[in-house]
């Protein structure tokens, strides 16, 4: 059974419903944030964004739009995490944090057996991985995250043939990624800028006219592919997307969720946690209406959602397979979804529910 309060007191779920719609009815510009859900939840806040003129942002989309804008500015190789793991002989592993955003990476990729038809052993490096635990048998080059573009830069200058006097780990690295018969490199967004990752690309695509190599980015937390997924085919475009003018406009700079809110250009905000405890960042005060599978918030209104895949089944995005799979429900528990309050919020609306 779902919890839901107002300014802190217990209400029914109805009673919240009913304030929620009536918050967002009077707000000028909403800002429906987190959007930590599953796609049928991720549908449900796009259309209620379009409905009442709001604006989408996921919390990951720092990471997310880094990768995006350079996909699009330059060009991009990349790859599934199942093709990797069965095909990459020879992985470059690329800067801090990729064993916390995928906690098995080890066991998954760098300790996996190669695909029959492949053979051999795979020949692993990780380039200024800092305080990261190193899987068995990578070797590292470079340590500090902050060396990782200059090391970065000398490795493209010595696969691309541009220097005379190179240092010994950067020219054995570049020989053993130009003899790579599937290289692989893989990244998190979260730790690199968009010129690391502009220069990462750079890199591969260097090394592809004497080998296949391609890339890996490691997706967010939160189903944060899975929602930017369904932003792209509602519509056209990932979050930090506005539909103030009646039609889809996006634009990273000018709708952040956090920006808008704290230059005071958003005056309410839904904010959707369901796969964890994320709170907003933002340091403003303005009426927020969460959805969350925590503890109650102090919000003008909190409503506890379930868990996708835990609590109610889902469909999101699984970072092992690199695609949208369906998971049922491990602890099934009677719990309204992300998209059954939205849906109920939105119904509530002057004008009732819209098809989503």
């Amino acid at each position: 059974m779902s919890e839901a309060r107002i300014d802190g007191r217990p209400v029914t779920l109805e009673a919240a419903v009913a304030q929620a719609a009536k918050l967002l009815a009077a707000s000028r510009l909403p800002v429906i944030a987190g959007l930590g859900t599953d796609i049928a939840g991720a549908r449900a806040a796009i259309a209620l964004a379009e409905r009442v003129g709001g604006v989408i942002d996921q919390m990951h989309s720092d990471a997310l739009l880094r990768d995006l804008t350079v996909m699009r500015e330059a060009g991009a190789y990349v790859t599934t995490p199942n093709e990797a793991r069965l095909r990459g002989d020879t992985l470059l592993l690329v800067g801090p944090s990729l064993t916390e955003t995928w906690s098995d990476l080890g066991e998954r990729l760098v300790s996996a057996p190669l695909a029959a038809e492949i053979g051999g052993a795979r020949r692993v490096f990780w380039l200024c991985p800092g305080k990261s635990a190193v899987p068995a048998g990578a070797k590292v080059v470079g340590r500090s995250p902050a060396e990782l573009p200059g090391q970065l830069a000398l490795l493209r200058a010595c696969v691309g043939g541009r220097l005379a006097r190179v240092p010994k780990a950067i020219a054995g690295l570049a020989t053993a990624l130009r003899a790579a018969r599937f290289g692989v490199a893989v990244w998190s967004a979260a730790a690199l800028d968009e010129l690391t990752i502009e220069m990462l690309f750079g890199l591969i695509d260097e090394l592809n006219p004497a080998t296949r190599f391609t890339g890996l980015p490691l997706a967010p937390a939160d189903n944060a592919i899975g929602v930017t997924q369904a932003s792209g085919w509602m519509t056209g475009f990932p979050p930090r997307t506005a539909f103030g003018r009646g039609y889809p406009e996006h634009d990273p700079w000018r709708f952040g969720a956090r920006r808008l809110i704290e230059d005071g250009e958003a005056d309410c905000a839904v904010w959707i946690s369901a796969y964890g405890p994320a709170q907003p960042n933002w340091r403003t005060h303005v009426p927020t209406i969460t959805l969350t599978a925590g503890e109650p918030t102090q919000s003008a209104i909190h409503i506890q959602v379930g868990r996708p895949a835990l609590d109610h089944d889902s469909v999101e995005h699984d970072p092992r397979t690199g695609t949208l799979v369906a998971k049922v429900a491990s602890h099934r528990i009677d719990m309204p979804s992300v998209a059954d309050v939205i849906t109920r919020i939105a119904a509530a609306l002057p004008g009732g529910a819209w098809p989503c």
